[in-house]
C-alpha cells in the first residue's frame, strides 16, 4: 500500500514539473565535441527522466542476474518449508482425529522437509504420535526435550503433568503444575493444580497466595469477566475453609474469614453457615438468625435448620419446636420444611404433630430419611415393632435423602475441593448417584396382557365317566378361580386302572373337564358336573392352581384335542 502511494506521488510530481515547463517555454543550449546543440527545456527534461528509468531498469536487470542463485533457492526453500507446513498440519489433525498411522506417517514427512529448531511443533506430533500408539517413554522424552526449549517449556510442563495425572503420580504431577504456574500464573489448569493440592494438604494459606498470583494477571474489562468471577468464587471456597479449621482455635479470625466469604458469595452455603456460627457464638443471635433464613429462602438446607433451631444454648424443646415452625413458614411447601417440624416435635414430645408432619413429608418427597422419621415416631407413639419394622422396610427401598457429593464421592460434611481430583469448590448438596437395578421381571409381550388368563383348578380322582363335550363358543374367561376350569390329573402309576384297549375318540379318558360360562346356567357343563363322583379321596387331594402357560401336554391317556376345539388362552 505504501508503494503505490509513493508511486502515485512521483507520477504526481512529475506531471506537474512537466505541466509547469510547459507553461514557461524556453531553450538549452550547449556545446558539445565542438558542436553547439540548442534544443527546448521541455525536451532536455523529458530525456533526463527517460535516462534516469533507463538506469533504473539496467539496475534491476543486473541485481537480479547477479542475485538469481539465491533467489532460486530461496523458492525451493519456501518450496520445501510449505511441503513441510502441510504435512505438519495433516499430522496434527490425524493425532487429534485418532490416526496413529496417518500422524507417524505425517511426522517422519515434516521431520524430513523441517529443522526442529525451525519448527518446535514437530515434537507435538511427535508426542502425540507416541501417545497413541502407547510408548510412554517415548512420550516423556518428547516433552522433556520441549521443556529445554523456552519456546515450548509450558507446553512440555503441561504434558507430563498429563501423563503423571494419568499414571497416578501425584507428587509429580504438582511439581510440574507448580513450575508452570510459577512461570505463567494465568494458566488456569496449573493454578487449579497448584490450588487443589495445597488445599488437600491444609495449607490453605497458600492456597490464597496462588490466587493472589492470578489475580493480578487476569485483564480488565469483558476478557476477564468470568475469570474474574471463577477468582471470587474460589476466594470465598478458600476463605470458608480456613474459616470452618479457626472456628474452635481462633475466634477472630474465624469471624474475619467468615463475613468476607459470605460477603464473597452470600449463595454459598458453606459461607453462610459459619458466618452465622461465629455471630451466633458472640451473641449476635439476631444478626445470626437473619443470615440463617436469607440462606433458607434461597435453599432449605438440614444444617441450615440445625444451626437455626439450636443456635441459642438453654433453649426448651417447646421452644425449638416454635423456632422450627418459625423457619418452616418461610417455606412452606418444601418437604425439608415439613420434615423440621416433625423432627422438632418428636423432641418435644408432640406426637400427634410429628406423624401429621411426617406424613406431608412422605407426601411431598419420599424418601429414607422420612421413612425413618415415621418408623421413630411409630416406636415413641404407640410400640407397635411391626409398624416399625415396617417402616424401616421402606426406608431401605426408599430414596437416598441428598448429600454433599463430588466426583461420586459421598460425604456427610461439606469440603472445599474433591478428594479424588483436587478440584475447587466440587462438593454439591444433592441426591448420589445409585446403581441401576437389572430388570429381573419376565419379559411379557404386549399381546399376552391384554387379555384376563384362565385360572384352572386341577382335581385328582381315580375313575372319571368319560364325557363327551359339545363344540361350543370361545369361553369367557372369569377371574374367580371358584369359577375355573376343572380338569383332573392321572393318578399314580401304581394306583392308576390297567389300560383298555379301545380306539381313542374324541372322549378324554379318565378325566372330566368342565368349563362355566360367565352365567354358569350351560346344560351340557351342568350335566358333566354333576356325572363326577363326590369322592372323599378326590376331595382331599384336589388342589387350586393358576396356570399362566399351557405348557406342553402330559405324557398321560388324556389324548390331545384337535387344534380349534377350545383353547385357554
Amino acid at each position: 500500500m505504501i508503494r503505490v502511494i509513493l508511486f502515485l506521488v512521483v507520477v504526481a510530481v512529475l506531471g506537474l514539473g512537466f505541466g509547469w515547463l510547459a507553461d514557461r517555454p524556453g531553450d538549452l543550449v550547449f556545446t558539445f565535441a565542438g558542436e553547439r546543440h540548442n534544443i527546448s527545456l521541455m525536451t532536455a527534461a523529458s530525456m533526463v527522466v527517460a535516462a534516469i528509468a533507463c538506469a533504473m531498469l539496467l539496475w534491476w536487470i543486473v541485481k537480479n542476474l547477479v542475485r538469481s542463485p539465491y533467489i532460486l533457492q530461496r523458492h525451493f526453500r519456501a518450496r520445501k518449508r510449505d511441503r513441510g507446513y502441510q504435512s505438519l498440519s495433516t499430522g496434527l489433525i490425524a493425532a487429534g482425529a485418532g490416526d496413529a498411522e496417518a500422524a507417524r506417517r505425517m511426522s517422519k514427512q515434516a521431520s524430513k522437509l523441517l529443522s526442529v529448531d525451525q519448527e518446535p511443533l514437530i515434537r507435538l506430533l511427535d508426542a502425540q504420535t507416541a501417545l497413541l500408539e502407547g510408548r510412554k517413554d517415548d512420550v516423556r522424552r518428547y516433552f522433556e526435550e520441549m521443556i529445554a526449549d523456552p519456546e515450548t517449556k509450558l507446553l512440555g510442563l503441561r504434558g507430563l503433568y498429563l501423563e503423571a495425572s494419568r499414571e497416578g503420580v501425584q507428587e509429580a504431577a504438582y511439581q510440574y503444575a507448580q513450575e508452570a504456574s510459577t512461570m505463567a500464573p494465568q494458566l488456569e489448569w496449573a493454578s487449579n493444580a497448584v490450588l487443589g493440592h495445597k488445599v488437600l494438604q491444609g495449607d490453605v494459606t497458600g492456597a490464597l497466595r496462588v490466587l493472589e498470583a492470578r489475580k493480578a494477571v487476569i485483564p480488565y474489562g469483558k476478557d476477564g469477566k468470568a475469570a474474574r468471577e471463577t477468582l471470587k468464587r474460589n476466594r470465598a471456597v478458600l476463605l470458608t475453609a480456613q474459616a470452618m479449621d479457626s472456628f474452635e482455635t481462633d475466634a477472630v479470625a474465624s469471624r474475619e474469614a467468615a463475613n468476607e466469604a459470605f460477603k464473597l458469595e452470600p449463595e454459598l452455603i458453606p459461607a453462610a453457615l459459619i458466618a452465622a456460627r461465629c455471630l451466633l457464638r458472640d451473641g449476635s443471635i439476631r444478626k445470626g438468625n437473619r443470615i440463617l433464613e436469607a440462606a433458607w429462602k434461597r435453599e432449605p438446607h438440614p444444617e441450615i435448620a440445625e444451626a437455626y433451631i439450636h443456635g441459642r444454648a438453654g433453649d426448651t424443646a417447646l421452644d425449638r419446636l416454635k423456632k422450627a415452625r418459625q423457619l418452616a413458614s418461610l417455606r412452606s411447601h418444601h418437604a425439608e420444611s415439613v420434615l423440621i417440624v416433625a423432627r422438632a416435635a418428636l423432641d418435644a414430645g408432640e406426637l400427634t404433630l410429628a406423624r401429621e408432619n411426617a406424613e406431608a413429608a412422605l407426601k411431598l418427597n419420599p424418601r429414607e430419611s422420612a421413612y425413618l422419621l415415621m418408623a421413630d415416631i411409630e416406636e415413641a407413639q404407640t410400640g407397635d415393632q411391626g409398624r416399625v419394622r415396617e417402616w424401616l422396610a421402606r426406608a431401605v427401598k426408599a430414596p437416598r435423602d441428598p448429600a454433599w457429593t463430588a466426583d461420586g464421592i459421598v460425604s456427610d460434611h461439606w469440603a472445599p475441593a474433591s478428594p479424588v481430583t483436587g478440584r475447587l469448590n466440587a462438593f454439591e448438596w444433592r441426591v448420589p448417584f445409585t446403581e441401576i437395578a437389572a430388570d429381573t421381571s419376565p419379559v411379557l409381550d404386549d399381546d399376552s396382557l391384554k387379555e384376563p388368563f384362565l385360572p384352572v383348578t386341577y382335581s385328582r380322582a381315580e375313575e372319571a365317566e368319560p364325557v363327551n363335550m359339545p363344540a361350543v363358543k370361545e369361553p369367557v374367561f372369569a377371574d374367580d378361580p371358584d369359577d375355573a376350569e376343572t380338569m383332573p390329573l392321572v393318578a399314580d402309576k401304581t394306583k392308576a386302572a390297567p389300560k383298555k384297549t379301545e380306539p381313542q375318540d374324541n372322549n378324554l379318558r379318565n378325566a372330566k373337564v368342565t368349563i362355566l360360562t360367565e352365567t354358569g346356567d350351560n346344560p351340557a357343563v351342568q350335566a358333566a358336573k354333576d356325572s363326577q363322583p363326590d369322592s372323599s379321596d378326590a376331595a382331599k387331594d384336589k388342589h387350586s392352581l393358576i396356570v399362566d402357560d399351557p405348557g406342553v401336554a402330559a405324557e398321560h391317556d388324556v389324548p390331545l384335542r384337535k387344534e380349534g376345539t377350545f383353547r385357554l388362552f
